[in-house]
């Protein structure tokens, strides 16, 4: 889709199907192990890896206009949420938090408000670069206070403090939940916008 120099914007669970209908039983050790003589220890898995993705609702070229707010907001990349425009990487960012949702069977970022998902990001990967802070647009920059994220003190209650404080950090999670190949996979989507970018071109 990035070669045709499209960028679909709201890449989520919703919008990536599984091509084919077919699937085969498999067993659970998880749960086999619990409780074996159940016949309950097999899941259920595609015969196939191929998927599709839909709903190109708002997809656009890339060089249009590309300063509104797109993607759902669980998928949402930081640079939509400054304002600093957008591009490719936003897909990417949506791509790394629908791999974590799958991994571990929760949204990573499950809020409802600019400030609190950005405090959710900085908890999972650390500080928000200088550069986004500085070029906040006007929409934003209310959550920048003295070159830095104003949280917790901008925090609207004391329950948002807590919901960013029980986020693991990305390489805590990574150790938990992943092999080494897709923790290489995590390290270099769920960074960052422009090291975002051109990690994933190394991939390629």
């Amino acid at each position: 889709m990035h070669d045709l120099r499209l960028i679909h914007t709201d890449l989520k669970p919703e919008n990536i199907l599984v091509v084919s209908p077919e699937h085969v039983k498999v067993p659970d050790y998880k749960v086999s192990l619990r409780s074996p003589k159940d016949g309950s220890y097999f899941k259920i898995v595609p015969k196939s890896s191929a998927i599709k993705v839909i709903d190109f609702g708002s997809t656009t070229y890339d060089r249009q206009d590309q300063s509104y707010i797109v993607s759902t907001r669980h998928y949402r990349a930081p640079e939509v949420i400054f304002g600093l425009g957008w591009s490719y990487p936003c897909d990417i960012w949506s791509v790394g938090c629908i791999l974590v949702e799958l991994c571990s069977g929760e949204a990573l970022f499950q809020t409802h408000e600019n400030l609190e998902h950005l405090a959710m990001m900085e908890r999972v990967l650390g500080p928000l670069p200088q550069h986004m802070l500085k070029r906040a647009n006007r929409h934003a920059e209310k959550y920048v206070r003295r070159g830095r994220l104003d949280w917790p003190e901008g925090a609207t209650s004391r329950e948002s403090i807590k919901a960013v404080l029980k986020l693991p950090r990305l390489q805590v999670f990574i150790h938990i939940f992943l092999t080494f190949l897709i923790l290489h996979m995590f390290k270099v989507i769920l960074v960052w916008p422009v090291t975002r970018f051109a990690h994933v071109l190394c991939l390629k």
